[in-house]
């Protein structure tokens, strides 16, 4: 079974044991959290939500949270000698799906 979630704006489709890279997510390592679910189903058979299914319910556990790579950003201002660097790394959180349970 699979469903498509939503999380901090973005949609993602899950199956059962599947790891997400989402997002920073505000909880500690080992607790669990619940997803909006927009569709869930199996082959032929979906249900849509509008916006959200109702009853329905993704359930997942933080596995950590890490940073990703550097990204590096140059501004420059031709013909002025200027040039000004700088970096972002963004925060992102591990979450293994537990289950999917439809309405």
């Amino acid at each position: 079974m699979s469903a498509v979630i939503e999380s901090c704006g973005s949609k993602f489709r899950v199956n059962i044991g599947q790891v997400v890279r989402l997002e920073k997510i505000e909880l500690g390592s080992g607790e669990t959290i619940d997803f909006k679910v927009l569709a869930v189903g199996e082959g032929s058979d979906i249900e849509l939500g509008r916006p959200y299914v109702d009853g329905a319910k993704v359930v997942g556990e933080i596995i950590n949270h890490e940073r990703g790579d550097k990204i590096t950003t140059i501004k420059l201002k031709r013909r002025k000698h200027h040039i000004k660097t700088m970096g972002h790394r963004q925060w992102y959180t591990y979450v293994r799906i537990t289950s999917i349970n439809a309405a």
